[in-house]
């Protein structure tokens, strides 16, 4: 005969692994070039941050595709709003460097994020994994930098967002060793 406290609880994790499996298929894993109109051509998607912040179209097309869908994207997070080094809003950018030392991507590469619960972060252009709900949201922030005040102009946004730290970005730009920018590129262990 068998237990019915241990059948009770094998039936209890095999259902809480199946409701985690079917959260985690709902969320769609995606890339920064996601976030681009299927409409910009292949030239217009490689080279350095410099000529992404030079489209045609200034950025402005948002994708539509992922509108209100659960997903998951990897950057560098840049702190909007925070209180020592607990975050509560930030900017999600493809690449360090980017709205402070470099230009600013367009704004169909920067994600506003605001975590579900104050996110503690030790260093700007912290890599991070960001999932919820993703809205086309074209809204202004002021980021404060060394030499002063910045607008930003994010294309997206997510509330409510479940942030982990990760150890790299999948499809992050990294600049050649010889630009003058090439110190912003992460080192990896």
């Amino acid at each position: 005969m068998s237990n019915p406290l241990k059948s009770t609880l094998a039936l209890a994790a095999a259902l809480f692994v199946s409701a985690a499996a079917d959260a985690s298929a709902e969320t769609a894993h995606i890339f920064w070039k996601d976030l681009r109109p299927a409409t910009q051509s292949a030239a217009e998607n490689v080279g350095l941050p410099m000529i992404a912040a030079k489209l045609p179209d200034h950025g402005e097309t948002l994708s539509v595709n992922l509108q209100d869908k659960s997903i998951q994207l990897a950057g560098y997070a840049l702190p909007v709003d925070r209180d020592g080094d607990l975050v509560y809003q930030f900017l999600l950018v493809p690449w360090t460097g980017a709205c402070s030392h470099m230009p600013t991507p367009p704004p169909n590469q920067i994600v506003l994020v605001t975590p579900a619960r104050p996110y503690k972060m030790s260093e700007a252009y912290q890599p991070v994994a960001v999932t919820g709900a993703l809205k086309p949201d074209m809204e202004k922030s002021q980021l404060f930098i060394l030499d002063g005040v910045s607008i930003i102009q994010s294309g997206y946004s997510v509330r409510k967002a479940d942030v982990v730290s990760v150890e790299t970005v999948p499809d992050t730009i990294t600049l050649p060793v010889n630009s003058p920018w090439s110190f912003l590129n992460k080192k990896k262990n």
